[in-house]
C-alpha cells in the first residue's frame, strides 16, 4: 500500500490564520482543501509536505456569483458546485462542458477548483478553460492580496505563481458582450486525464471577432496558450476557412511528447482538430445558434 511520508497537520480557521500558518512553518508545508490533487502525489512520494494545512472549513471560499463585470468563483467551490451552477451555465457554458469530463463524481464532489489550478499539471481541464477565459487569479500573503493573469500563473509542471507563505483565493473570469465559450477533450476512457483537449471564448462586435482565447491541455509541458492563433482570429468574421487556420496554428505551436497516449504528430493533429470544434461551439453559442 502506498502511503504519504509523516506530516504534521492543523486546520485553519480563517484565511488570515492560514496565511500566518505558511508563513511560520516555511516552504515545507502546503494546502489541502479536498485532496484530490495533492494526496496522489504524497502517496507516490513525489509530493512530500512536512506539515499540512486544511482549509477545508472556510466556506467563505465556496462561492460563486457575478459582481462587477465579472464572474468570481472561490477557490474552495467544488467542482460539483461549478457543474450545477446555474450562472456558469448561462454565461460561461464552458465551465459545466469541462466538469462533464472531469475525473468522476466522487472527485467532483470533494476536489476544488483552486486544488486543480495549483496543481499546476499539465493536463489539468479548468487551467485550460481559465486560460482560454482570460482569468485573472487573486493571491493572499501577509502583505495583502495580488492579482495574477491566468497566462503567469503557472510557471512550470507542477509550479504556480503562489509563494510559500501566500494561498489563492478567487478566479475572476471578465464578461464581454456577445460572448461564447466551449470546451472539448479526448481522452482514453471516461475520467481519465486528456490524451488533448481545447477550450475556446469567442466574443463579438456586430458581425467580428472581437476578442479570441485559446488554451490546450496535454499537449506540453503547461497548459498552451495559443497566441498566434488568437491574434489569426481577431477582427475577422466568423467561418469554416478562418476556423481551419486557426485550428492548424493550435496543432503547430502546442508541443506534445509521446508517451502511452499517442504519438506526437496525432497528438498535435487531435489538438487542431479539438480546437476546431471548440471554436465552432464557441461561435455558435455566442451568435445564439446553440442553447
Amino acid at each position: 500500500m502506498q502511503v504519504p511520508a509523516p506530516f504534521e497537520y492543523e486546520r485553519a480557521t480563517s484565511v488570515e490564520h492560514a496565511v500566518a500558518l505558511l508563513e511560520n512553518l516555511g516552504s515545507e508545508a502546503r494546502i489541502i482543501a479536498g485532496g484530490h490533487s495533492l494526496l496522489p502525489m504524497m502517496k507516490l512520494r513525489l509530493a512530500t509536505p512536512e506539515h499540512l494545512i486544511d482549509i477545508g472549513d472556510l466556506t467563505d471560499l465556496a462561492y460563486i456569483r457575478e459582481e462587477g463585470g465579472e464572474v468570481r468563483i472561490g477557490a474552495l467551490a467544488r467542482h460539483r458546485d461549478v457543474l450545477e451552477s446555474d450562472l456558469l451555465a448561462e454565461r460561461l457554458p464552458i465551465f459545466a462542458d469541462a466538469e462533464r469530463v472531469v475525473a468522476d463524481p466522487v472527485v467532483r464532489n470533494r476536489g476544488t477548483v483552486g486544488g486543480s489550478l495549483c496543481q499546476a499539471d499539465p493536463a489539468e481541464d479548468l487551467s485550460a478553460v481559465c486560460m482560454a477565459l482570460g482569468a485573472q487569479l487573486v493571491i493572499r500573503g501577509s502583505g495583502g492580496e495580488r492579482v495574477v493573469p491566468m497566462r503567469d500563473f503557472h510557471v512550470g509542471p507542477y509550479e504556480t505563481a503562489v509563494g510559500d507563505a501566500e494561498m489563492l483565493l478567487e478566479v475572476r473570469v471578465p464578461l464581454r458582450p456577445d460572448m461564447g465559450s466551449a470546451y472539448e477533450k479526448v481522452e482514453r476512457r471516461v475520467g481519465d486525464w486528456a490524451i488533448a483537449a481545447a477550450g475556446v471564448a469567442l466574443s463579438f462586435d456586430g458581425g467580428t471577432i472581437a476578442e479570441a482565447g485559446i488554451g490546450l491541455a496535454a499537449v506540453g509541458p503547461g497548459t498552451v496558450h495559443l497566441t498566434r492563433a488568437e491574434d489569426a482570429l481577431r477582427g475577422q468574421a466568423p467561418s469554416e476557412e478562418l476556423f481551419a487556420q486557426a485550428a492548424k496554428i493550435a496543432g503547430e505551436d502546442c508541443a506534445p511528447t509521446a508517451d502511452q497516449r499517442g504519438p506526437v504528430d496525432y497528438k498535435r493533429q487531435l489538438a487542431g482538430e479539438l480546437t476546431h470544434r471548440a471554436l465552432r461551439r464557441a461561435a455558435a453559442r455566442a451568435l445564439q445558434q446553440e442553447v
